[in-house]
């Protein structure tokens, strides 16, 4: 478990131009504790799990399942696509660090329904993308997440809550929900990115049902999720990645 010194420091933003820009909206924060070495096995040399106790005090790897719509997405230099800015997105997540420090998040599978997105962000950003059928739909304080590809799919529904407090560094919330960096891994080289928002404002919520396949699909073991939060969303700025030169 990193100092939370460590992620605060990363929501600076940083030098030079964005090369994207987005809106993350109604974002579902899905997560359950794990055994640190089922989730280190899985992860590229270089990157090491990072840890926050469990209810019980053990130090665990976090499992995260986030659905959402990504929105007014479009190059800084561009204006936006019509017909490709607005998709829903579906991520399965992990929290890492890079030999010690700069906390960040290690991505399994991301899921996108464009697939001008898929092939950009594969290519551009060397990042596990999928294209996937998914919606998202609303109505009042309800909503339903639904997604299926090849090896995966979800269904989730979800009951909007109250405010709550901002979470502060050395909380659970915080620990998960606070990355603003990102690694990736191509060609046998590590590679990392930054993304600069405002901090989430987050809501209660509850899950009213759930059935998914997408962690098991990650080669992990599929468990209750026991930390569930939900955000209105956040609009980002999105900076290139950058190789990682390790010493040998």
């Amino acid at each position: 478990m990193l100092d939370p010194a460590d992620q605060i420091l990363l929501r600076q933003r940083p030098e030079g131009r964005a090369v994207m820009r987005q809106s993350w909206r109604d974002l579902l924060f899905l997560h359950f504790p794990c055994d640190p070495e089922e989730v280190q096995r899985l992860l590229p040399s270089g990157l090491e799990v990072d840890t926050f106790p469990d209810e019980n005090g053990i130090e665990r790897a976090w499992i995260g399942l986030v659905p959402f719509l990504m929105t007014n997405v479009r190059w800084s230099f561009a204006p936006a696509v019509p017909g490709t800015h607005t998709f829903p997105e579906t991520n399965v997540r992990t929290y890492v660090r890079h030999r010690g420090k700069n906390p960040g998040v290690w991505f399994f599978s991301l899921d996108a329904t464009n697939p001008l997105a898929v092939a950009t962000a594969r290519m551009a950003f060397s990042l596990p993308y999928f294209r996937s059928a998914m919606s998202i739909s609303r109505e009042g304080q309800n909503l339903w997440y639904q997604g299926q590809r090849t090896g995966g799919s979800y269904e989730i529904g979800l009951q909007i809550g109250d405010d709550t407090e901002t979470p502060g560094p050395g909380s659970l919330e915080f620990f998960l929900i606070e990355r603003y960096l990102l690694y990736a891994f191509r060609r046998g080289t590590l590679w990392s990115g930054r993304v600069f928002h405002a901090p989430y404002g987050l809501r209660r919520a509850l899950v009213t049902q759930i059935s998914e396949t997408l962690v098991a699909s990650a080669g992990l073991r599929s468990q209750p999720f026991t930390h569930v939060v939900f955000s209105p969303g956040v609009d980002v700025e999105v900076f290139s990645i950058r190789k990682i030169f390790d010493p040998s």
